[in-house]
């Protein structure tokens, strides 16, 4: 009897532990140009593996994705292939329409799907700004360059270029969902490269204007020399 109450007790420990694990979904909701998914999403311990991706050059594809937990970072990482062609990859986050869109562009891109908006930066969606979370795209013989932009209201966007020539690549980003439990969009494209320049942080700006006053500093003290 002892034997079967520790049983019991036991399952009911095990259950809700079982329960609360994350229901994290993760489902294609469109894509374009060519674009396949040869090998289906996973989960892991705070990671999402989106699998194989076959993406030729001009093609895209649109996730799902839901469940996340609040505040939490999350690895998100894939196998590009099919890249003839094209030199950059760009991801992005697309935001549900709610009460968090007042800062959001009026023109949004044609891209955006109903319901969804680009991502600003008060809605709690990013590419897990700020973790040091590792952001690459690896290839035979190289790594890609990395610019982002996540600190305007433009969006929430990394795009990875210099993969001109490569067959394959491994890319890797954070992902995060501040408040939880909200299905979002993350976009993937391949494109020949855009000008996508990453916003300078304020102790960049600081270091450009200190820059610009010296050289204007400099100026004046030759002038003065000179007369």
């Amino acid at each position: 009897m002892r034997r079967v109450s520790s049983a019991l007790i036991l399952c009911g420990v095990l259950l809700p532990v079982a329960a609360r694990a994350e229901p994290i979904s993760v489902s294609l909701e469109s894509s374009g140009g060519g674009f396949v998914q040869e090998t289906p999403w996973s989960p892991g311990w705070f990671s999402l593996d989106l699998g194989d991706l076959s993406m030729p050059a001009g093609s895209s594809a649109t996730f799902l994705i839901d469940g996340l937990r609040f505040g939490s970072d999350y690895a998100v990482s894939f196998m590009v292939t099919g890249m003839d062609g094209w030199d950059a990859l760009t991801a992005e986050v697309l935001d549900p329409l709610d009460g968090d869109d007042a800062l959001d562009p009026v023109d949004q891109p044609s891209y955006v799907p109903a319901g969804y908006s680009t991502s600003n930066t008060r809605d709690g969606f990013s590419f897990a700004q700020d973790s040091g979370m590792e952001r690459s795209a690896i290839f035979a013989g190289g790594s890609a360059s990395l610019a982002a932009d996540e600190m305007t209201n433009r969006g929430d966007l990394l795009m990875f270029s210099g993969l001109s020539g490569a067959d394959s690549a491994l890319v890797t980003f954070g992902l995060r969902d501040r408040l939880g439990n909200r299905g979002f969009l993350l976009r993937l494209s391949a494109s020949g490269g855009s000008d996508l320049s990453p916003v300078p942080e304020p102790g960049s700006l600081f270091l450009i204007g200190s820059g610009l006053f010296g050289l204007a500093a400099y100026g004046r003290s030759r002038r003065t020399s000179a007369e």
